[in-house]
């Protein structure tokens, strides 16, 4: 199949003037595709979402129609919750997606509320995301102005409710389950599963959880169906998806490109590769949890089962272009720094294992390291994967390993000189 990639789907409404309104959306089409599925089964939707092989687009690349599939059917109410908390060091696809074209994202939530007979959404809100929140807030008035959401919307026997809560800043409220504990008002702390939430979710009833792009992305399938999302992409990575570009590039910015494009040629083509000629030292190819690549693996396709063989994951998909010029330990540095700041604190091997790393590369930053300090965060890269009750750990675990193994010329430098030793004293008898 030919691609044409400036006709875009995601990003169609991009660039309008007042792309975020209600009038511009329906000019394009908008709001035409829940009227068309109200004509359908609901379980017809959910069985298409299924085919087009749609995965989480949020970091976890989980296949969508089947999460839909673990909601009971013989139990409400339940709920459907986006999760807009958009924490992940360099991405920023949703966050766009929301400022310029809410009722795409809108659209979609009735979609899936349809499907599943959900009649309460809530959208989760970063709480710096102040201009993002008034969007879709705008948005969903237009909405029940016109008798979109509220009771019977779009006169059918339907009633939906959306509500829009603002986050309090907290990069753990990404994790679904601390997500869900501070929209109930509690502290943002990631519950034991099992229980999931697609069984015991939001105030104990079932609940499904998904990002804004992969919202966005049920509209998209059901507007032109699954044949067309397979079309692109590869088998068990299908469709397009939202690429943020930023570092040392030409031309930062998002772009909506099919899964499985090589590294290389999305900054190359489409970042417009790095300024004044200089070379790529190393990439963080899905956010800062997904670790990193060196210069010489930048054919990688960006899919979610090549990153996983590397022991990597694609995270976001949001790359980070770092040139020659970069310090790789100042960039882990910072990494940690982050995730030491932002754990929650629940899981000893989190808030220990991340703080130390901490501390050791403050060493290393003043020329202060040891070979033993770099010894060390490996130690702690591998102690801390897997035993704690959400991801941070393991997104920590992740570049930690990564950056000290891949760029050890770097880390090197770091370590001071050996110290003499102190000659005995001569004692005279």
């Amino acid at each position: 199949m030919t691609l044409d990639f400036m006709e875009k789907y995601f990003l169609k409404n991009i660039g309008k003037k007042d792309s975020h309104k209600l009038s511009t959306y329906e000019e394009s089409g908008g709001y035409q595709t829940i009227q068309k599925v109200f004509k359908l089964e609901p379980q017809k939707v959910v069985e298409e979402v299924k085919i087009s092989g749609l995965r989480g687009l949020g970091g976890a690349g989980f296949p969508t129609g089947m999460k839909w599939g673990f909601i009971p059917k013989n139990i409400s109410p339940r709920y459907l919750v986006c999760n807009a908390d958009e924490g992940e060091p360099g991405t920023f696809k949703d966050r766009w997606l929301m400022d310029n074209d809410p009722h795409l994202l809108l659209e979609g939530i009735m979609i899936a509320s349809y499907a599943l007979d959900i009649h309460t959404a809530y959208i989760f809100i970063r709480g710096e995301f102040y201009n993002a929140t008034q969007k879709v807030k705008e948005a969903i008035k237009e909405c029940y102005e016109q008798k979109y959401l509220g009771k019977n919307i779009f006169g059918k026997s339907f009633d939906l409710d959306i509500y829009v809560h603002s986050g309090a800043g907290a990069y753990i409220c990404g994790e679904e389950t601390a997500l869900l504990e501070a929209l109930e008002g509690k502290r943002g702390l990631p519950r034991v599963k099992p229980p999931f939430p697609a069984i015991e979710g939001l105030f104990g009833k079932p609940t499904v959880i998904n990002n804004v792009e992969t919202l966005c992305g049920v509209k998209l399938i059901l507007e032109h169906g699954a044949k067309w999302y397979k079309s692109v992409g590869t088998e068990k990575n299908p469709g397009y998806k939202l690429f943020p570009i930023s570092g040392h590039v030409n031309k930062p910015g998002v772009y909506e490109l099919p899964f499985g494009m090589p590294v290389q040629e999305i900054i190359e083509k489409y970042g417009g590769g790095v300024p004044e000629g200089r070379k790529i030292k190393g990439v963080i190819p899905g956010g800062s949890s997904s670790g990193v690549l060196t210069a010489s693996e930048l054919n990688t396709p960006m899919d979610f089962e090549t990153f996983r063989g590397k022991g990597m994951i694609l995270g976001t998909a949001s790359i980070i272009v770092m040139d020659e010029t970069t310090d790789m330990v100042e960039i882990l540095h910072n990494i940690m720094h982050f995730y030491a700041e932002e754990s929650c604190g629940q899981c000893t091997p989190c808030r220990e294992g991340t703080m130390w790393s901490y501390k050791i590369l403050n060493r290393l930053m003043k020329d202060e390291g040891t070979r033993e300090d770099i010894e060390t965060l490996k130690r702690i890269a591998k102690n801390i994967s897997g035993t704690t009750l959400c991801a941070l750990a393991d997104g920590a675990a992740i570049p930690l390993k990564g950056f000290v193994e891949k760029f050890p010329e770097d880390f090197e430098k770091r370590i001071r000189a050996p110290r003499r030793e102190t000659p005995k004293p001569v004692i005279m008898r």
